[in-house]
């Protein structure tokens, strides 16, 4: 006879999984609006050095 399904390890497998994939979204935007923000102080910068 099987093993009778063990609810609660199943559900705290699932809510592992999502965590872990909701921090790697979380990383990536923080990364996005890291780049995003050297990006824009590049792009000023030059037009700033040209007016001086």
């Amino acid at each position: 006879m099987p093993r009778p399904t063990n609810y609660n390890q199943d559900r705290r497998d699932r809510d592992r999984a999502k965590a872990a994939k909701k921090a790697d979204k979380l990383a990536a935007k923080a990364e996005a609006r890291l780049r995003g923000k050297a990006g824009s102080e590049l792009q000023s910068e030059p037009e700033s050095e040209t007016e001086e």
